[in-house]
């Protein structure tokens, strides 16, 4: 499993990807009886197009990808991306000056969309979790008044089913960042130790992912507090590690617009028993996670038998909502372990397996694996994490 600089993935996709993902969705939308999808979020834009830039961090400008019932994606685009986007497999790319706030390519879409209105056609838009409408809301009320004909589709569940099942292709990149990731918490040892501030430790760590071939590290979260820790969220303090306290990061570097997301834990000096204990309990659980992780089980029953586990020493049933999620272009993804998915587990899914307990007065420990589902079970895509907790000095 281990990449040389030497033997990386190709970047990109070829067009019969893009192809084949298109037909996948148009297969859907009839089967659903929509005429076309209107995405404008950038994975889902990405993901049947290719169009892949860091300017989506800038909010002023919106982007639409609309997907016909039969042919090729329309791009309806701001003119500073043009350049790029023909750089990919789309032939036909509207653009327009932006930004231009009285008409921000909503004159562009009521053009392309007006045959639709016409014949009182479905539209099938994103509208449920883990979406959003990245237009303004006037905008998209105006556009709707321009096309009193159409109707619109939810089609998040059409759209995220089909990225929950990733290509071979995708699942190299994803294998080949999870790599990474795991070669630089395997140097962690070389440059943490007790008396550090937090902040340097993040900071060192994001210096080695990147120098080890990952684009960027743009997730890091964790903390460091004796016995253990209550929050996991916090941007890092200068508060230096000491002994007693339990350290934990949680990572997403990327590669190629695919991410890796797992943690590891580690005692700063020698851990009381307490928190060996919840370790063990914890690796436990991941374990028994990634031996469920099986085509035809659900996210239910994942969640099930790691909480089964984590009861021993938890009967909460994790307070943090859920037990891991899909794992792709988006650090999360759909489907997520817990009670209400019931989500089937398909070959080629890429998942997080993410059991987190708590113990002691207050204390909470987190792990997480990434793995893909396959015909013979899970394929640990991460390094697995040491079987007792490791100690740092």
């Amino acid at each position: 499993m281990n990449n040389e600089h030497t033997d990386l993935p190709v970047r990109g996709f070829s067009d019969t990807e893009f192809a084949t993902r298109t037909k996948k969705a148009q297969q859907q939308m009839s089967i659903a009886g929509v005429a076309g999808l209107l995405l404008m979020t950038e994975p889902e834009v990405r993901y049947f197009t290719g169009f892949h830039t860091l300017f989506w961090q800038s909010p002023t400008r919106p982007w639409f990808v609309f997907i016909p019932l039969q042919g090729k994606p329309v791009a309806v685009i701001p003119e500073i991306g043009a350049a790029l986007m023909r750089q990919t497999w789309i032939d036909d790319i509207r653009t327009w000056h932006a930004p231009a706030p009285d008409d921000d390519g909503i004159g562009l879409l009521t053009e392309l969309l007006s045959p639709l209105s016409a014949r009182n056609e479905r539209l099938g838009i994103m509208k449920g979790h883990e979406t959003q409408l990245r237009m303004p809301l006037g905008d998209w009320e105006r556009l709707q008044r321009a096309l009193p004909g159409l109707s619109i589709y939810d089609a998040t569940r059409m759209i995220q089913k089909l990225r929950m099942v990733k290509s071979p292709v995708e699942i190299k990149k994803l294998q080949h960042i999870c790599n990474i990731g795991s070669q630089a918490f395997a140097q962690v040892p070389e440059f943490v130790s007790a008396g550090m501030p937090l902040e340097e430790v993040f900071r060192e760590f994001r210096r080695t992912a990147i120098s080890l071939g990952a684009d960027d590290a743009p997730y890091l979260v964790g903390a460091a507090a004796p016995g253990g820790y209550a929050d996991v969220i916090s941007p890092p303090s200068r508060q230096p590690l000491q002994n007693g306290d339990i350290l934990m990061m949680d990572t997403g570097c990327s590669w190629d617009g695919y991410y890796c997301d797992f943690d590891r834990n580690w005692a700063i000096g020698e851990p009381d028993n307490t928190a060996q204990y919840a370790y063990d309990v914890l690796w436990r659980a991941t374990q028994a996670g990634i031996e469920a992780a099986i085509p035809g089980n659900t996210c239910a029953q994942l969640h099930k038998v790691m909480t089964t586990v984590l009861s021993e020493l938890d009967n909460s049933g994790g307070n943090i909502g859920r037990l891991g999620h899909g794992l792709g272009m988006q650090l999360t993804e759909q489907p997520s372990h817990a009670p209400f998915d019931n989500t089937v587990l398909e070959e080629n899914m890429v998942l997080t397996i993410e059991p987190s307990l708590n113990y002691g007065d207050g204390l909470m420990m987190v792990h997480e694996e990434d793995i893909v589902v396959t015909s013979n079970g899970a394929q640990v895509l991460t390094t697995r994490a040491a079987r007792e907790l490791p100690v740092l000095k």
